[in-house]
């Protein structure tokens, strides 16, 4: 087998015949139909929910997300998992504010600069996968010590400086009728499911995914790729730590606080399985609507959050059902 013969990925499959086409088609389909479902139910729950303050406030909660849930399919998809995400973004948002102080001039430079501490993360965690042999789980639940750890430290418990309004128009701002986050996810969406989808570098990830030695067999870089995987992960969580400090207005030690379970909640309810090399990132984005729609229904019902913990888990084990039977049925 050489590496000519991968072919390009798709949504649950990245060599599907005729009838596994049809069935994965059928599946990315009914992902839209529950987000449609749920959109209807709770429009009639509150007719609050589908005016255009509530659509924007609602994308506003998702971006964020959303930016970090594409980076945690593109880990998942190589068949590991990136529990520090959320660590991470908390790291991003003191480091912002301690650096920017303030000041819109130094958005850029110190962006650039808190999102490439973000992706060295990523990058350990990866060769903590690959070289070192430790399994993504306890590499990365490790990683989440770590980063509070050294959070704490350089903070002393409590984020000092302050968010320029640059940042907070980027989290919490319009553009037109366009919440400002909801653009740059859309940004981080195009660019994901164009470099899964259409480059190699993406057949390689499913390949990867899907089957390492054969991959390898292939002449596929199975620790580059995995490697990458992760540091585009931990990159996407800086940004998204980025745009949620935004969002909230101001850096806490905390920051994203179960965005790491709710980035694979997302990831698994849109389709992408956990033993890696099938999914996508469009999936994905169904996966976080569903999510975003399900704590909002759960506040316009007046239920306690223990409610919308049972629902999201719930959620996760009905959708690995799902997959596990669509592909045991291949």
């Amino acid at each position: 087998m050489t590496e000519a013969t991968l072919t390009g990925p798709s949504e649950l499959d990245t060599v599907p015949g005729r009838s596994d086409a049809w069935r994965q088609r059928a599946a990315r389909g009914a992902i839209w139909v529950v987000l449609l479902g749920l959109t209807i139910i709770s429009s009639i729950v509150s007719p609050v929910f589908l005016t255009q303050r509530f659509i924007a406030t609602l994308l506003k909660q998702a971006a964020s997300l959303g930016i970090v849930a594409v980076g945690q399919t593109l880990a998942i998809l190589t068949g590991g998992i990136d529990l520090s995400v959320a660590s991470v973004m908390a790291l991003t948002s003191v480091l912002a504010s301690h650096w920017m102080h303030g000041e819109d001039r130094l958005v850029i430079p110190v962006s650039l600069a808190a999102v490439a501490v973000a992706s060295a993360i990523g990058m350990a965690n990866g060769l903590m996968v690959t070289k070192l042999k430790i399994p993504a789980f306890i590499a990365t639940l490790g990683m989440i010590l770590v980063v509070q750890g050294a959070r704490f430290m350089y903070t002393g418990g409590t984020p000092k400086g302050s968010i320029p309004p640059g940042i907070k128009f980027i989290g919490g701002g319009n553009v037109g009728p366009v919440p400002a986050a909801v653009i740059v996810w859309a940004v981080v969406v195009v660019v994901f499911v164009i470099l899964t989808r259409w480059t190699t570098f993406g057949r390689r990830l499913y390949a990867v995914g899907g089957n390492p030695r054969t991959a390898h067999l292939s002449g596929v870089n199975v620790n580059g790729i995995t490697i990458a995987a992760y540091v585009l992960c931990g990159l996407l969580a800086g940004v998204a730590g980025l745009v949620l400090t935004g969002y909230s207005g101001f850096a806490d030690n905390w920051l994203g606080r179960g965005k790491d379970l709710d980035s694979i909640a997302a990831v698994v309810v849109g389709g992408t399985l956990f033993s890696g090399g099938r999914g996508g990132v469009l999936g994905t984005v169904a996966g976080v609507l569903i999510i975003t729609i399900v704590y909002n229904l759960v506040l316009l019902l007046g239920l306690p959050e223990e409610v919308q913990r049972i629902v999201k888990g719930t959620a996760i084990i009905l959708a690995v059902a799902l997959y596990a039977r669509l592909r045991a049925r291949k």
